[in-house]
């Protein structure tokens, strides 16, 4: 399968975080991001284009950062608030990068509740959330997690117009 498009300038951490395999990456002194706190991260519908800790979060979801795709989008989740339409898709992310890390690591019925509950929030707004074809990406998520292909999916992001990608 072909590298998936980059859509952030920044640069990848020197390693995916799993947990029990590598230095905690913001607890420990070896982590590639020891100290860092992200603040809350404002993106709406209009600015995501040029968002760079959006685009980098799913840069990183696309390549297997999961750990690190999720503490981005917990951030953006806590910066949208939880019950904007913004804040659920975000935190439909959030569980979605932690359902694929779960499936990394070999914990198939977690992996499969977090997919479970990512992908109604996903799904529980509009087809379309900051570029992304939610509808698409939820049954994308469900199949791997469930079997049914074998690559993760990634996120396409519609950067010219609107509609489902």
């Amino acid at each position: 399968m072909a590298e998936p498009d980059r859509y952030a300038a920044s640069a990848f951490p020197p390693y995916r975080y799993v947990p029990g395999k590598s230095a905690h990456p913001t607890r420990d002194r070896d982590g590639h991001s020891h100290g860092r706190v992200l603040a809350p991260i404002a993106v709406t519908e209009q600015t995501w284009r040029g968002c760079e800790p959006w685009l980098l979060a799913v840069d990183l979801f696309n390549y297997g950062y999961y750990w690190e795709s999720h503490e981005y989008l917990e951030a953006i989740w806590h910066g949208a608030g939880h019950d904007t339409a913004i804040g659920v898709f975000a935190q439909g992310l959030v569980q979605a990068a932690a359902a694929l890390l779960k499936q990394s690591m070999g914990q198939v019925g977690s992996a499969a509740r977090l997919a479970s509950a990512a992908s109604a929030k996903l799904r529980a707004g509009a087809s379309e959330v900051l570029g992304v074809g939610a509808d698409d990406l939820a049954a994308r998520l469900e199949d791997f997690v469930n079997g049914r292909c074998e690559q993760p999916p990634r996120i396409t992001l519609a950067l010219h117009g609107s509609g489902a990608v």
